[in-house]
């Protein structure tokens, strides 16, 4: 068997959007890691990464600014979405990429790559405005984590779902939520925590009440629902 046989299957196991979606994760870290050791940028490329979290990540005070002030531009939005994209370091997005490869490619199957892209940009952007209107920290929320959390949503229904199908309990669905957040308050204990959890279970909850619309043939059952009212 040829080595194209054998690496084939690796590369179409995967949805198109997930691959994207790692790859502009791994990308952006792989930039930041090399620049942080000078490999490139030079001296300006030490600080590589902080300016990039003062550029993309999302800052909780900017909302409430912006509803003040009504400015809305481009410069401000974009946050909502780049910060998902930058990391505080390569663990953390190699973190983030493992959930995504693995969730993504379970949603994708189920759902589609549309549905991938809606869950992890919608559940990223609900992610931090929750974050914004409980936390109001001054602390930057970056990485990827609340948009993987949505995918876990997502998978979570599909489990939620399968339960019910086979009329096991339902409610074993969220164990995968549970022991994840089960470990952050242990290291949270630990080492102390961060309140990014408040912003990664924004997005698991989107990410499960969003997925029953995600589904394919849902807006078709929808509208013929209306129609025989």
């Amino acid at each position: 068997m040829s080595d194209e046989e054998y690496s084939q299957p690796l590369f179409n196991a995967l949805p198109p959007a997930v691959v994207a979606l790692a790859l502009a994760i791994f990308g952006v870290e792989v930039l930041l890691a090399l620049a942080s050791r000078g490999y490139i940028g030079g001296t300006e490329g030490l600080g590589w990464r902080v300016q990039a979290v003062q550029e993309f990540g999302f800052y909780p005070p900017l909302l409430p600014w912006m509803i003040e002030t009504g400015n809305w531009s481009l410069e401000h939005l974009k946050r909502f979405v780049t910060y998902s994209f930058v990391h505080f370091g390569f663990a953390h997005a190699v973190f983030v990429i493992v959930f995504l490869l693995a969730l993504g490619k379970l949603v994708g199957e189920g759902f589609g790559n549309f549905a991938v892209l809606v869950l992890f940009f919608a559940c990223g952007i609900f992610g931090a405005l929750v974050y914004a209107g409980i936390v109001g920290s001054e602390r930057p929320l970056v990485g990827g984590y609340p948009s993987v959390y949505g995918l876990i949503g997502a998978y979570t229904f599909l489990l939620w779902v399968g339960h019910g199908a086979r009329g096991e309990n339902q409610y074993a669905a969220f164990q995968l939520i549970g022991f994840l957040l089960g470990i952050q308050l242990v290291f949270g204990a630990l080492f102390g925590s961060s309140n990014d959890w408040v912003a990664e279970v924004a997005g698991f909850a989107l990410g499960f009440l969003l997925t029953p619309a995600l589904a394919p043939g849902a807006f078709r059952r929808f509208m013929h629902r209306m129609r025989h009212r």
